[in-house]
C-alpha cells in the first residue's frame, strides 16, 4: 500500500495533545446561549474565506444575504460561487471523507456551471502559479486516478491520528491537484469533513478562515513540503492554526452592533403567571415574544438571525402569537411596528 511521505515532529505531538484538550472546550462554547448563532457566523465565515482566497470579491455581508434569499449586485460568477459553497456545505452531515466518490459528488456541487468537467478528474495536465511563475506543476492527468485511489486507500486504513491524517490528505490533494479547478475550496473543505469525524464541531469551526487570515504561510507551508518531499513542514503550519482557531473560538459571548437587531439574550425572563395562560405556547415562541417586546420594530429575518431560526419559523411563531393576541401590528407591514397586547 502507498504510504504518503511525512515526519511526526514533537511540536506535531504537542499540538495533538493541546487540540484534543480544546476540542471540549469548544463543544461547551458551542452550547452557550448564542450557539446558534455561532455556528451560522462560522459558516458564512467559512464560505466567504474559502471563496476569497480563490479571488472572490464579494464581503461576509454579501455571502450572508445570498444566504438569506436576498438580492446582491455583482458578478453573476461570484454569486454563483457562493450558491454553489452553500449547497455544498448543506451537505457536509451527507459527505463520507472516506469515499472518493463522495469527494466527486462534492466537487460537481461546488464548480456546477462553473466547471465543464464539474464532478470528474481533470483529463489535461494543469500547472500552479504565482507572480514569479510555475510553482507547482501537477502530476499528468492519466496518472489522477489511480493517485486519487492510492491516497484515499491510505486514509481508510492507515492508523494515524485523525489530525495528522487530515493535514497529509489536504497537502496531497493540492500536490495532485486532481480536478481543472477549484481544487483549493474543495480540498480545505475536505479536511474539514475529515476532522468532523474526529469531532462533530468542526463542521462549526471555520478551519477555511484560518488559512485566508494566513494565506501566505499557508502557501509557503506547502512550498517547504515541497522542497523536503514530504508534507511534515504542512501538517505543522495546519496544526497549529486548528489549535489557534480553537483557542480564539472560546472567548466572549457573540454581540451584534447591528442598529435594530435584537439582542442575542432574552432581555426578560417571562413572568410565570403569563406562561400558565398560555400553555400551548412553545419556548421559541416565547423567545420570539420576549425578542418583540425589546424590539417592536424587529423583522421576522432578523429574528430568524438572532435566534437561530429559519425566516419562516420566525413568521410561523409570529402568527401563533397574532393568534393568541399576544401581539398585534401597528401600520403596515413595511412601516409599522409589533405591539405587546398582553403582558402580565
Amino acid at each position: 500500500m502507498y504510504v504518503p511521505p511525512f515526519t511526526i515532529t514533537p511540536e506535531a505531538i504537542n499540538l495533538i495533545a493541546e487540540i484534543s484538550g480544546q476540542i471540549e472546550r469548544y463543544a461547551i462554547r458551542l452550547e452557550q446561549e448564542d450557539g446558534l448563532r455561532l455556528r451560522r457566523a462560522n459558516r458564512i465565515k467559512t464560505i466567504h474565506s474559502s471563496l476569497a482566497i480563490e479571488g472572490n470579491t464579494l464581503s461576509e455581508d454579501e455571502v450572508r444575504d445570498i444566504l438569506d434569499g436576498k438580492t446582491v449586485v455583482a458578478p453573476l460568477k461570484q454569486i454563483r460561487e457562493v450558491k454553489n459553497a452553500i449547497a455544498t456545505y448543506e451537505l457536509y452531515t451527507k459527505l463520507d471523507p472516506f469515499n472518493m466518490n463522495d469527494l466527486l459528488k462534492a466537487h460537481g456541487v461546488m464548480m456546477q456551471a462553473l466547471a465543464d468537467d464539474a464532478g470528474h478528474f481533470r483529463r489535461t495536465g494543469v500547472g500552479v502559479f504565482s507572480e514569479k511563475g510555475l510553482v507547482h506543476m501537477a502530476p499528468p492527468a492519466e496518472r489522477v486516478p489511480l493517485l486519487m485511489n492510492d491516497l484515499f486507500d491510505w486514509l481508510n486504513s492507515a492508523k494515524d491520528h485523525l489530525l495528522i491524517r487530515s493535514c497529509v490528505f489536504h497537502y496531497e490533494f493540492e500536490f495532485i491537484h486532481p480536478f481543472s479547478d477549484g481544487n483549493g475550496r474543495t480540498g480545505r473543505l475536505w479536511q474539514s469533513l475529515i476532522l468532523g469525524k474526529l469531532h462533530p464541531l468542526f463542521e462549526h469551526l471555520p478551519v477555511e478562515n484560518m488559512v485566508y487570515t494566513n494565506q501566505q504561510d499557508y502557501y509557503d507551508a506547502i512550498t517547504t513540503s515541497n522542497k523536503e518531499g514530504q508534507s511534515g513542514p504542512f501538517i505543522n503550519f495546519m496544526l497549529r492554526e486548528i489549535y489557534k482557531t480553537l483557542k480564539k473560538h472560546q472567548g466572549e459571548p457573540l454581540t451584534d452592533t447591528t442598529p435594530s437587531r435584537v439582542p442575542i439574550k432574552i432581555p426578560n425572563k417571562i413572568p410565570n403567571k403569563l406562561k400558565r395562560m398560555f400553555p400551548g405556547l412553545s419556548d421559541a415562541a416565547w423567545n420570539v415574544f420576549m425578542s418583540i417586546k425589546s424590539n417592536p420594530s424587529i423583522t421576522s429575518q432578523e429574528l430568524g438571525e438572532a435566534l437561530g431560526i429559519s425566516d419562516r419559523m420566525a413568521r410561523k411563531h409570529i402568527s401563533v402569537l397574532r393568534e393568541q393576541g399576544l401581539i398585534a401590528r401597528v401600520g403596515s407591514n413595511k412601516t409599522g411596528c409589533w405591539k405587546i397586547t398582553i403582558d402580565r
